[in-house]
């Protein structure tokens, strides 16, 4: 399979976490996250929306957006809850993370890690918006190992993505005991591969 990757970006790590620990092979092919006027060339025909990441299937198939693409990935397998309730449990995880986490801890990383100058007060929204989607993390947490039922899924892949390098965005994990602990637990299991990776 082939990979349209970006090795800072958390959505495409989440593809490159399960195929490694699903024992998949990849060929990456690395597209620029600040200039993107190649995209309309390189992806323009597999994803409409010129984001990555783009996984190419064996038969040449593509799949968008990291979530999906990790589903699917993840059908049949040990990562995808088989019971319909845990399953929605996993995909309502996945849902809050494209609407709290990446809006907020995704960008503000963003900004930090490209050097790109943006106003106090849209920063400060960002910070704001990660710690409340930390904090209601942290609650989900709090008398569970993994997101959705009783092991590791792709729900904990989704979220781990970007929370486990929030501190690049300039939130401090320490304020969150819960998520530290599960971030802990992610990155001892098997076939666990770093985002630099």
């Amino acid at each position: 399979m082939l990979l349209y990757d970006n090795a800072v970006s958390g959505n495409c790590y989440k593809v490159r976490l399960l195929c490694a620990q699903l024992g998949l092979p990849l060929e990456r092919h690395e597209l620029d996250v600040v200039d993107r006027s190649n995209r309309p060339e390189v992806i323009g025909h597999l994803n409409p929306a010129l984001r990555v990441p783009v996984l190419v299937l064996d038969d040449g198939r593509p799949l968008v957006e990291s979530n999906a693409i990790i589903d699917y990935l993840a059908e049949g397998t040990q990562y995808m809850p088989a019971d319909p309730y845990e399953r929605a449990r996993a995909l309502g995880w996945q849902f809050f993370e494209q609407y709290e986490i990446e809006p907020n801890i995704a960008v503000a990383r963003f900004w930090k890690l490209f050097g790109i100058e943006v106003g106090e007060q849209d920063l400060d929204a960002k910070l704001a918006g990660g710690h409340k989607a930390l904090a209601a993390l942290e609650r989900g947490l709090s008398d569970r190992e993994w997101l959705a039922g009783d092991r590791y899924s792709v729900a904990d892949i989704t979220l781990y993505g970007y929370t486990h390098v929030a501190g690049e965005g300039g939130f401090d994990l320490g304020r969150y005991p819960a998520i530290e602990a599960w971030l802990a637990r992610v990155a001892s299991r098997p076939g666990h591969i770093t985002i630099d990776a």
